[in-house]
Parts: C-alpha cells; sequence; structure tokens
C-alpha cells in the first residue's frame, strides 16, 4: 500500500507552494485508492529546533552503529535528555520511514529554504536514516525568476540545497515543480511579466499532475 507523505513549509495559508501541493495531493490519492496520505503542516504545527541532546543523539547512533528504531530507542533511553530530544523526533522519522513518496511544498525565501522546512530536515536527520528507494517531488514558489539562463540562476540556493541533502542520503527519484514570477500580480513594477507568470504557474499545475500520477510507490 503506497503512502504519500505531503509537508507544507509556507508562512501563507493562500501561497502557491501550498496550492501546487493540494493539487498533487489530489492527483495522487485518485491514482493510488488504495494508498494512505498524511499532511504535516510545519508552520501549523512547528518542530521543535535542536538541541545539545538532539545532537549528541546523531553523534551516538554514529557511535554505536544504529541502523533502526529499535537500535535508537535504546540508545535514548540512556539519559533522559536524550529520551526527550528522541520523543520529539521519533514520530517524524516513523512518518518519514513509513512515506514512499514525498510532496515538499517549499517557496524560496530568501534565496533558499523555509525556516519551517530547515528545523524538519535537521530534526529528523540521523546517520542511518534511509531514504534509497523513495520518491520526492519539491513543489517551489519563487518571487522571481531563478531557472536556467535568467540572471538569477545562481541566487537560487532552495533547489541545489535540496537535491544535495536528498540525494545524500540516497534519495534519487527527485523532481522540482515551481512556480515562478509570483511577485509579478502583486507587485507594479513587475506588470509586465504577468503573463510570463501565469504561464509558469499554469506549467507548473500541468507538471503536478503528470508527476503526481506517475510517480512510483516503492
Amino acid at each position: 500500500m503506497p503512502q504519500l507523505l505531503h509537508l507544507d513549509a509556507s508562512a501563507r495559508s493562500d501561497s502557491f507552494s501550498r496550492k501546487l501541493g493540494t493539487a498533487f495531493a489530489a492527483h495522487w490519492r485518485a491514482a493510488h485508492p488504495d494508498g494512505t496520505y498524511a499532511h504535516r503542516d510545519l508552520v501549523a504545527d512547528p518542530v521543535q529546533p535542536l538541541d545539545e541532546a538532539r545532537v549528541r543523539l546523531s553523534a551516538l547512533s554514529s557511535l554505536h552503529g544504529v541502523r533502526d528504531l529499535a537500535a535508537m530507542d535504546a540508545v535514548a533511553a540512556a539519559a533522559p535528555d536524550l529520551a526527550r530530544a528522541w520523543d520529539a523526533t521519533r514520530p517524524l522519522v516513523v512518518e518519514l520511514l513509513g512515506a514512499d513518496v514525498l510532496a515538499i511544498g517549499a517557496p524560496m525565501y530568501n534565496f533558499t529554504v523555509p525556516a519551517a522546512l530547515k528545523v524538519w530536515l535537521d530534526r529528523v536527520t540521523l546517520p542511518w536514516l534511509p531514504l534509497a528507494g523513495k520518491s520526492a517531488v519539491v513543489l517551489g514558489a519563487r518571487g522571481g525568476a531563478y531557472g536556467p539562463g535568467t540572471p538569477r540562476e545562481p541566487f537560487d540556493f532552495q533547489e541545489p540545497y535540496l537535491r544535495a541533502y536528498f540525494t545524500a542520503l540516497g534519495l534519487t527519484d527527485l523532481e522540482f515543480v515551481h512556480t515562478e514570477l509570483t511577485h509579478a500580480p502583486v507587485m507594479p513594477f513587475l506588470a509586465e511579466l504577468r503573463d510570463a507568470h501565469e504561464a509558469s504557474r499554469t506549467e507548473a499545475l500541468a507538471r503536478v499532475a503528470a508527476l503526481a500520477t506517475r510517480t512510483p510507490a516503492a
């Protein structure tokens, strides 16, 4: 039974990345009627930032050769602060491990990912975390244009960062869908780019529909 984990990290409730995520989830669920779906809003329900105990858990997991949840449970039981750090981490890791497909709503903030998403990544990442065999679609929104060949392409620290992060953990079935020029409809000095924004939005929605129906379930 395939499982989809849908994350939202936009600070705006009516954001373009959330709309792409909602569309992806709807198409995926229609294409996988036997699948299960979990949604986590990282802004409405923020993840606890890293503390010293959580950092020690990562180090200890390497020291003890941890390879699974049961072994991590044993390491975390060694001290109350480790147990508390693991209590805040374990449900997120279980949710991630159970997913075959990730749909990640991630707008670009200040050229990179939102803090809410970065905190989640920091919290769930452990040296033994296995992501090979899963697939992910990152659903982005950018105020300007950052695609290949644009003047601001070198300013894009969002897609390269997420690509590096996931591939380093073994997840190579990774797609990015961006709605670009989202500032054009609301900023008068970008009015001439509104048609380009609309074309980007339409193309993004079409790609979302195609990816949701073809994304394989591990």
